[in-house]
Parts: C-alpha cells; sequence; structure tokens
C-alpha cells in the first residue's frame, strides 16, 4: 500500500482523545477479542457440566463457586504484589496462563476423561489467574492514560465488553451447537494469547510507584493500609457496600438460571444463547451514553440511578410465565446489563481517579476481594435454595436482594458527587498526606451547592 493511501486511511480514523493513543488502542484490541471469547466460555463451560456430564444444579452452581472463590483468597495478597511490581508483565501472564488452563478441557475430552473435577479445577485456577489480572489491568489503566481520560477509556473499554457480551453468547451457541461445548473452548484460550501479544506491543515505560525492597513495610502493613484506605473512604465504602449486595444477591440466581432455563423452562442452548444476545444489547447502550448521562446528571446521581435501574431488574426473571417467559427475561437482563454498565463506568472511574497512584492496586484488590468475594457466597447459597426450596423460588430470594441493593449508595454523600476530581486536586492531597477524598472539599468533587460531610 503506498504512503498515499495510507495517509488517506489515517486521516478516516478518529483524532480526539485516545483515538490516537496507540499503547491505549493496544491494551483496547488485546481486551475486546479476549471479551469475545470469554463469552464462550461463560456458556460452554457450564453446558458442558449440564448438557455432557449430567451435572446437578449444585454442581453446576459450585463452578462459579470455583471461579470467584479466588477473589476472597488471593485478591488482598494481590493487591500488594500489584503496587509491587510493573503491572504489565501481570497481564500478559495472567493471559497466557489462563490459555493454557482452558485449552486443557477440550484435550481431555477427545480423550473422553473430561470428568467434573476437571471442570472445577481449571475454574478455579483461572479464577486465580484472573484476580492477578483484573488487580493490575484497573492499576495500570490510570498510569497509561492518566486521570483525565479515566472515563473516556473505560467507556472504550466497556464498549468492547458489551459489544462481546451482546453479540458472544449467540456466535457461543452456534459454536456449540456446531462443535460441541468442550471444544468451543478453543476459541477462548486462543483469545487470550492474542490479549496477550497485544499487551506486549505495548511500549509506554511504566514507572514503579512503590520503594525499593528494603524500604518495605511489609506484606501485613501494607495490606492493611489498603483496607483502611477504602473501609474509612466516606465516598468508596457505601460503593463497596452497594455492589457487594447486588453481587451476592444477582449470584443467587445467576448460579442457577441456566438450570433453570434448560430442565424448568426447556429452552434450548441456541435460544438461550439468542436470549443474553439481546438482553446484552443494554450492554452496549450503557456504555456508549455513559458520558452523556454523566454529563447531564453528575457523576453523582448517574451512579445512584443507574444502581436503582439494575435494581429493579432481576424480579422480573421469576415474574416471567412458563408459557412465555422469554420476552419478560430479555427485559430484566437487559435492564441489568445497561444498568450495571453505567453503574460500572462511572464508579470504576471515579476510584481510580481519587486513589493516589501508589495505592491502586491495593485499593482494586480490597474492592475486588468486596465486591467478588460476595459472588461464590451467594453462588453458594444458590445452590442450597435450589435443592431445598426449588429454582423458581431461589430466583425470588435473588430478585428481592438486587431491589434493595442501591440503597447504601443512595443514602451517602456519593448522591452528591458533581464530577471526577482534577489530578492537580488529588494530587496536591497526596502531597499533603491526605487521602482523598475524607472529609476535604475537593475541586469538581462535591456538588456546587451541598458539601457532602466527612467520614463518621
Amino acid at each position: 500500500m503506498s504512503r498515499r493511501s495510507l495517509k488517506s486511511l489515517e486521516s478516516l480514523w478518529p483524532s480526539g482523545g485516545l483515538w490516537r493513543d496507540r499503547n491505549f488502542l493496544k491494551l483496547w484490541g488485546g481486551q475486546s477479542v479476549s471479551e469475545f471469547g470469554s463469552q464462550i466460555t461463560l456458556l460452554a463451560l457450564p453446558i458442558a457440566a449440564i448438557k455432557i456430564l449430567h451435572a446437578s444444579a449444585f454442581a453446576v452452581a459450585a463452578l462459579t463457586i470455583f471461579e470467584q472463590l479466588p477473589f476472597l483468597i488471593f485478591a488482598l495478597p494481590a493487591g500488594v504484589w500489584v503496587d509491587r511490581l510493573r503491572r504489565r508483565p501481570l497481564l500478559i501472564l495472567g493471559d497466557a496462563g489462563r490459555a493454557v488452563a482452558l485449552a486443557s478441557i477440550p484435550i481431555t475430552y477427545a480423550f473422553g476423561t473430561l470428568h467434573m473435577w476437571q471442570l472445577f479445577v481449571v475454574a478455579f485456577v483461572t479464577g486465580v489467574l484472573t484476580v492477578f489480572f483484573d488487580v493490575a489491568y484497573q492499576s495500570y489503566l490510570p498510569s497509561l492514560v492518566g486521570r483525565d481520560h479515566l472515563v473516556e477509556g473505560n467507556s472504550r473499554l466497556q464498549v468492547s465488553a458489551s459489544a462481546a457480551q451482546t453479540g458472544g453468547p449467540g456466535v457461543a451457541g452456534v459454536l456449540i451447537g456446531a462443535v460441541s461445548a468442550p471444544y468451543a473452548i478453543v476459541a477462548d484460550a486462543a483469545s487470550f494469547v492474542a490479549s496477550a501479544a497485544f499487551v506486549l506491543g505495548i511500549r509506554k515505560r511504566e514507572q514503579l510507584t512503590s520503594p525499593p525492597a528494603a524500604e518495605r513495610a511489609g506484606m501485613r502493613t501494607e495490606l492493611l493500609e489498603g483496607l483502611r484506605y477504602v473501609l474509612h473512604n466516606r465516598l468508596l465504602r457505601p460503593i463497596a457496600t452497594c455492589t457487594a449486595a447486588r453481587n451476592f444477591s444477582a449470584a443467587i440466581g445467576y448460579a442457577i438460571l441456566l438450570v433453570y432455563a434448560v430442565r424448568t423452562l426447556g429452552l434450548s442452548v441456541g435460544l438461550i444463547g439468542v436470549v443474553i444476545s439481546c438482553a446484552n444489547v443494554g450492554f452496549v447502550i450503557g456504555a456508549l451514553t455513559t458520558g452523556w448521562t454523566t454529563k447531564r446528571l453528575g457523576i453523582g446521581r448517574a451512579i445512584v440511578t443507574s444502581a436503582a435501574i439494575v435494581g429493579s431488574s432481576v424480579i422480573l426473571i421469576p415474574l416471567s410465565p412458563r408459557s412465555f417467559p422469554v420476552p419478560l427475561i430479555v427485559v430484566g437482563l437487559m435492564l441489568y446489563s445497561y444498568g450495571g454498565v453505567v453503574f460500572n463506568i462511572t464508579q470504576i472511574s471515579l476510584r481510580q481517579a481519587i486513589t493516589p497512584d501508589r495505592l491502586q492496586g491495593r485499593m482494586n484488590a480490597v474492592m475486588r476481594f468486596v465486591l467478588w468475594g460476595a459472588i461464590p457466597l451467594g453462588a453458594l447459597l444458590g445452590g442450597v435454595l435450589a435443592t431445598t426450596i426449588g429454582l423458581r423460588a431461589t430466583l425470588w430470594v435473588s430478585g428481592a436482594g438486587v431491589a434493595l441493593s442501591w440503597l447504601p449508595v443512595f443514602f451517602s454523600p456519593v448522591r452528591t458527587l458533581a464530577s471526577v476530581p482534577s489530578t492537580d486536586a488529588v494530587d496536591a492531597l497526596e502531597q499533603a498526606g491526605v487521602a482523598a477524598p475524607t472529609g476535604v472539599d475537593t475541586p469538581g468533587l462535591v456538588a456546587r451547592t451541598e458539601r457532602a460531610p466527612a467520614d463518621a
């Protein structure tokens, strides 16, 4: 291709914001490929358990437990290590390790030795690697794009995740029907290899923010510093409470939702994939409109409103009639996906913006520990309830819990926020030895007419 043609193509590429940031585009590209691949495993793993291994409802729920349990066990120490090490190599190792773990499933299936315990082990190993990857990933983004571009960066990454969550399940359903669930997982393993290659191409030099090894305070002291920062912060604490309550309650229903769809409603795998894809249009709408919503409402009201939308969603699933359940299930899941993505973009951007670089890993690790650690506990309760009170009754319990989960952010200073703080404001507080925000009014942070109260 001629140099003139290349320039012509380059002129068609958007020029604003992060569109010309090659390093961010590589991170974005890797995540986009990986997100599409992960949608296949999300459907293929439980379908393999249900259709091939004929697992019980509790065993299927246990897959979620094994996958999310590492967040309870490893999230806190992972935060300390992420703050001590460069984050880019951790991303590469996390992608490569997950590719190897997932590739073991189609290999053992080909030899006729696939067992439910192997699915548990793979779910746990990929969960451990995901803990380190996710903590490093969310901690890496602020240093890669700067605090001023966090909402834009998180929105672009979420657009890809939303597109994957919309189109991925439909493709996964067709792929599983064509080659079987275990062989479909090959596509996800390949996506992790591609993601690692993209991240490997990032050239921006990453600066270590931790002190030399001889000057470190020790694992326990550093871990407690991260815990105190989150639990004493008047903005992070209600966000953590709200999201943990939502994740716990939603996991009760999610753990047995596919079992309910297949065995109670009689839905085919292909139809389940189409239902999820239609419902996940909410992810795309949310990702594309979060910037506009935040500007119109302010970041605090956007967080509260999106949390309330999520609260109204899950109850529609058990409300759906067995004779014609698809429409209400699609609406419920669509509201959940739309509200969830707006909530995630806004609250994650806020968390990253108000946290000093040296605490990014530990802050994200503590939040992951609290937020994702609630999921295996909810899934465990979902499995127990499904075997005692039945699948539909368990979905009612899940819906009621999600309906109440948004109240912590509503009754908190989060509601008064106008925008995320500027980089200069956070850096000034950090240099003064203040962990923003702890009762100090930061420019652009608190609503114009109402000063948020200090921590209790």
